[in-house]
C-alpha cells in the first residue's frame, strides 16, 4: 500500500514544502559523490547523522537537526519527498508557512528523541527526513481524515489504483510502524519504525491546538473532513466533478 497522491489542492502556494523538498535534494546533490567512498560516507554521517550514543553520551544534539536533510540513498529520498508532497501542501495551507515549518522541525526533532528512547547507546547512524514527515501525516489525520488518497496496490506481477480515505490510510500506516518497532532490533541497522511512530505521534499533539482554533469537530462538519478553499468559486467551478459531490 503505498500513496501516490491526494485529491486536496490547497488554497495557497506551499512555499514551504516546495523549499523543504528542494533542499533535501539540493543537499543529497552535495554529498552524492561519498558514496562512491564506504569508509568517506561513514566519516560523513558520522558527523552529520543523528546517532543515539553521542546525545546521550557526549550530549551532542546536532544531529537531531541534521539527520533530517540526509539520506540513505534516491529511492530512500524519494519515497519522502513523495509523502511531503502529498501531505505537506495541506498542512500548509491551515497552518500558514512560518507555523507550519516550525511544525515540521519539532516533530522531526521528537521522532529523532522517540529513536532515542528505544535504543539509547546505539553508534548506528539514523538519517532520513521520515520522522519530521510522519508528523505531517499525523497532523493530516486529525485535520483532513476524509480527504480521498490514492494508493498504489502491488498483486503480484499487477497494481491497480483505488482511493481510499486517507484516515484509513494514515491509521494502518502507523500501526504498521508500530508493529514492526515492537519486532525489531532497535540497534541494528534499518528502518527506524520507533521514529516514525514518535514523530505520528507528536504531530498529533502539536496540531490539536490548530484543531481545537479552528473549531474542533465543528470544523470537521463544516469542512467534511476535507480542506476548506478560501477562494469563493472553488466549489462552483468543483460542482461538476463527481468526486467532490459525494463529498458534500
Amino acid at each position: 500500500m503505498f500513496p501516490i497522491r491526494d485529491h486536496n489542492p490547497s488554497g495557497r502556494r506551499p512555499y514551504v514544502t516546495y523549499g523543504l523538498i528542494a533542499l533535501n535534494v539540493v543537499i543529497f546533490i552535495a554529498y552524492w559523490p561519498l558514496f562512491a567512498n564506504e569508509r568517506a560516507l561513514n566519516l560523513f554521517f558520522y558527523d552529520w547523522a543523528m546517532i543515539p550514543a553521542k546525545v546521550t553520551q557526549l550530549g551532542d544534539f546536532t544531529g537531531l537537526l541534521t539527520s533530517m536533510f540526509l539520506h540513505g540513498g534516491v529511492l530512500h529520498l524519494a519515497g519522502n519527498m513523495l509523502f511531503l508532497w502529498i501531505f505537506g501542501d495541506n498542512m500548509e495551507d491551515r497552518m500558514g508557512h512560518l507555523p507550519y515549518l516550525a511544525f515540521y522541525l519539532a516533530t522531526g526533532v521528537a521522532a529523532g528523541l522517540a529513536h532515542i528512547l528505544g535504543s539509547p547507546g546505539s553508534m548506528v547512524p539514523t538519517v532520513g527526513a521520515s520522522g519530521a514527515i510522519a508528523g505531517v501525516m499525523g497532523g493530516y489525520l486529525l485535520l483532513f481524515p476524509r480527504a480521498r488518497v490514492d494508493i498504489l496496490l502491488f498483486f503480484l506481477v499487477f497494481f491497480r489504483i483505488i482511493p481510499i480515505p486517507a484516515a484509513i490510510m494514515l491509521v494502518l500506516w502507523f500501526a504498521l510502524q508500530v508493529m514492526a518497532g515492537l519486532g525489531s532490533d532497535p540497534d541494528m541497522g534499518g528502518v527506524a519504525y520507533w521514529a516514525h511512530a514518535g514523530g505520528f505521534v507528536a504531530g498529533l499533539a502539536l496540531t490539536l491546538p490548530v484543531f481545537l482554533r479552528l473549531g474542533g469537530p465543528r470544523f470537521w462538519r463544516a469542512t467534511h473532513g476535507t480542506p476548506p478553499h478560501p477562494t469563493p468559486d472553488y466549489r462552483f467551478r468543483q460542482s461538476s466533478i463527481p468526486t467532490v459531490r459525494k463529498r458534500r
